[in-house]
């Protein structure tokens, strides 16, 4: 066994043991009503428990980030695969510490499936190691990235305990124009984590099952006159095709529930030889998100707000607050060292030039000024409780697309973080 096999194992080993934790938690939430003991003293047990599961599981990512970068011979973030794996680790360090000092079990229940998530949309990309370009070989890679990262982990246990700040806030039995409009905001929201989730199972269910269609695709440049301007590449597909390129041909498709050829072609204002591609993914997405979201509701049949505002019973809402606003302000420097200041060190460096607007570098400004904006919201105008909430839950949201939209459908200099 390879190093690098090892430490994908390592990194399986830790996902199952982030669930195992995320279950112990369940326990110690929604436990303590079936206990004939002290509820508090049920809560705190099994809190201990999973507090205990979830270093042991930080401890298999450590083992898995350590291993692939002897392995690698470098540090491992610089492709989606392992940057988001790098994610979701820190998530777990910013969660340990807020817990330490807070003693909050229930933070656990919501930490910890973004950090399962995450490693799991992480699964999604290729994960064999590629060599470094020369922008990224380095010193600055290390001080930029997980500086970066660290505080965009803190972003997202303010988020957490943001939103859970909503569920235990909002009235999900009020008929005034407000708690409708909170309720539509907050299911939203949980819509749109089952979609995450929905495309992620089904990327793993379709590359389980081999499937695959090819597609011929022929682009022309502007000036058709000029010989040799038009270019044929094939596309392929890892789910059954809506969308086929715009432009193509079939070479070969697997039939899928009777559906032979694409359905529809993609829009040609949709530049990018994988703008097909990617819009079939979307859509794939949106479609079992529903499908997922819609079986979930016939389970519980009620709103998905409402069926966990219960959990939040017992919970100190201005604890929650305290909770989220104490994480943001933990990351915001951190990530104001990482993505602005080290970085531009970093591009001036590499590039001769602190700055040069690139999509990346302009969304990681956006998402300083953004957390800018609450910092100041918070401190000095008094946007405490549902307002500083709804800001956290939003802000998370653009760091999400900083992440995740910037590296994978904007082109620019940060495009290499982006998957095959």
């Amino acid at each position: 066994m390879s190093i690098l096999d090892f430490s994908s194992d390592a990194f399986i080993v830790s996902f199952f043991l982030y669930c195992a934790a995320f279950l112990l938690y369940a326990v110690a939430v929604m436990g303590k009503k079936w206990s004939n003991r002290d509820p508090l003293a049920h809560m705190n047990r099994w809190g201990k428990r999973a507090f205990i599961a979830s270093t042991v599981a930080l401890t298999g990512h450590l083992v898995f980030f350590v291993t692939r970068w002897i392995g690698a011979g470098h540090i491992p973030v610089s492709n989606m695969y392992e940057f988001m794996s790098f994610l979701s680790m820190m998530i777990m360090v910013a969660f340990i510490v807020v817990y330490a000092i807070y003693r909050k079990s229930l933070l656990g229940l919501f930490a910890l499936p973004l950090t399962i998530i995450i490693m799991a949309y992480a699964a999604v990309f290729p994960q064999e190691v590629q060599p470094l370009i020369p922008a990224l070989q380095s010193i600055w890679l290390k001080i930029h990235v997980t500086l970066a990262a660290l505080g965009e982990a803190f972003f997202a246990v303010g988020f957490a305990a943001g939103f859970m700040y909503l569920l235990r806030t909002v009235d999900f039995s009020g008929k005034d124009k407000t708690s409708r409009r909170q309720r539509g905001w907050v299911e939203f929201t949980l819509i749109t984590i089952v979609v995450v989730i929905g495309f992620i199972g089904t990327v793993f269910a379709f590359r389980s099952a081999g499937y695959e269609a090819v597609f011929v695709q022929k682009t022309v440049g502007i000036d058709t006159e000029v010989e040799g301007n038009s270019t044929i590449e094939k596309v392929i597909y890892r789910m059954p095709p809506i969308f086929a390129p715009y432009n193509s041909e079939v070479e070969s498709m697997e039939p899928f529930l009777g559906m032979k050829k694409p359905l529809l072609e993609t829009p040609s204002w949709m530049n990018g030889v994988n703008a097909g591609r990617k819009l079939n993914t979307v859509v794939w997405s949106i479609v079992v998100g529903l499908i997922l979201y819609g079986i979930i509701r016939l389970i519980v049949r009620r709103p998905l707000g409402q069926a966990l505002q219960p959990m939040m019973n017992g919970i100190d809402a201005d604890d929650l607050d305290e909770i989220s606003y104490r994480a943001i302000a933990i990351g915001f420097p951190i990530f104001t060292l990482g993505a602005l200041i080290f970085a531009m060190i970093w591009a001036q460096i590499a590039w001769s030039r602190f700055w040069g607007w690139d999509p990346k570098e302009v969304w990681a400004l956006i998402t300083w000024l953004y957390y800018s904006v609450y910092l100041h919201l918070r401190l000095s105008k008094g946007w405490q409780g549902q307002k500083s909430a709804w800001l956290a839950v939003l802000g998370f949201l653009v760091v999400m697309f900083t992440l995740v939209g910037v590296n994978l459908i904007i082109a620019g200099l940060h495009s290499y973080a982006g998957a095959d």
